[in-house]
């Protein structure tokens, strides 16, 4: 029995160990997994300006169609498209005939009433009247003359003027034509100053103050940056959006800024600060967090690793020991142009991949080629070519 015994432990050792050597084999026969070729960026600490950004809207100080209270025939236009005009230049006449005639009949009536009033008021001296028909005369001269003050009103409306100084629109209004009582006629706008409206989020609130200073730029002119200052924040976040509108008055001194343009409004809040930043490129957003990849010298095996089956890192071929890159986990901060700024995760002067982390894992071997480096300008300005 103890013989029996012996040789099924042998048989079951000898079994283990062929099991052994063949899983071995194969563990020697998996490829090692090839260098990758990366380009890298170094972590570095720049002075950073915190801002916030927004696209806004461009709207006039004072804008308004203006139209005619009152129908009419058309007789005469005295402006042309694209003309700035004051405030009180007469724009548009109607015809007024019929209404001054009535005018001059109210006066007369009027002018009649005073004289009746002054004839009488020589007949009470003499007590020729009564007081009351001295009131009456006086009454019946000033209702007389509200006529004449209704009529003048019903006059003044048949000529249309500019009720501020502004630059008019496009009309296709001609003398003969007939306009209704709320046709729009033209268009006036106040160009300089010139108010951008945009919303922010709640949390960038505690940011924002009366008088601070805007930046803004809009695509027909790139390149120039226009300055102004925020001069009302709303007192009202909207429930649906969680965001408060703020409105800034922008100078426009050359009126190229027109209403209805949308602009990229930049707002500079605090002082300027250190912040580590990186390209935006160099980092992989992830449903578990933020990554980066940061390359390192491989660590040389241990001491009977390869005994055990664990394959040695590869040299380079200069000699220099093999990079690796070794994923970690970012807080990120603000971003600006091509940049992010790195709240914590990384240190000054490490060295991360800023391209090609697609083909990456933790401890794949890399090879570095920064020959063509992804954008990282604070301030680009992209063009089409």
């Amino acid at each position: 029995m103890i013989i029996m015994i012996g040789c099924v432990l042998l048989l079951v050792a000898v079994l283990a160990f062929g099991k052994f050597m063949q899983i071995r084999a194969l563990i020697a026969a998996v490829p090692k997994p090839s260098p990758q070729t990366v380009s890298t960026a170094e972590v570095q600490k720049l002075q950073w300006q915190s801002q916030f950004t927004a696209v806004g809207t461009l709207n006039p100080v004072r804008g308004a169609d203006l139209s005619t209270e009152v129908a009419g025939l058309v007789r005469t236009v005295h402006f042309k498209s694209g003309q700035d005009v004051k405030a009180g230049t007469l724009l548009v006449e109607l015809n007024a005939d019929s209404d001054i005639a009535l005018l001059h009949s109210a006066e007369a009536a009027a002018a009649q009433a005073a004289i009746v009033l002054k004839r009488d008021q020589a007949q009470l001296a003499v007590q020729a009247v009564s007081q009351a028909q001295i009131d009456a005369d006086t009454n019946d001269l000033k209702a007389k003359r509200a006529q004449v003050e209704q009529q003048a009103a019903v006059v003044a409306k048949k000529s249309i003027r500019a009720p501020f100084s502004g630059r008019l629109g496009i009309t296709a209004l001609n003398p003969g034509q007939y306009v209704n009582a709320g046709d729009k006629l033209v268009t006036l706008q106040t160009l300089d100053p010139i108010y951008v409206d945009f919303a922010l989020p709640q949390q960038q609130l505690a940011g924002l103050a009366v008088g601070q200073v805007v930046n803004l730029s809009v695509d027909t002119f790139p390149g120039q940056s226009f300055s102004g200052k925020i001069n009302a924040i709303s007192p009202k976040v909207d429930a649906a959006t969680r965001n408060v509108q703020v409105e800034a008055t922008i100078s426009n001194p050359k009126q190229i800024l027109l209403p209805g343009m949308f602009a990229n409004v930049k707002i500079d809040v605090g002082g300027v600060q250190e912040q580590l930043t990186l390209p935006s490129t160099a980092v992989t957003y992830n449903p578990y967090g933020s990554t980066v990849y940061v390359v390192k010298e491989a660590e040389p095996p241990k001491e009977g690793a390869a005994g055990a089956g664990a394959p040695a890192q590869p040299a380079s071929p200069s000699g220099a020991r093999q990079l690796v890159a070794q994923q970690v986990f970012v807080e990120t901060g603000a971003t600006r142009g091509d940049q992010i700024a790195i709240v914590k995760g990384l240190a000054a002067g490490q060295v991360v991949v800023s391209s090609g982390q697609n083909k990456l894992k933790n401890g794949t071997p890399v090879v570095v080629d920064n020959s063509v480096q992804p954008a990282n300008n604070p301030a680009p300005t992209p063009q089409e070519k």
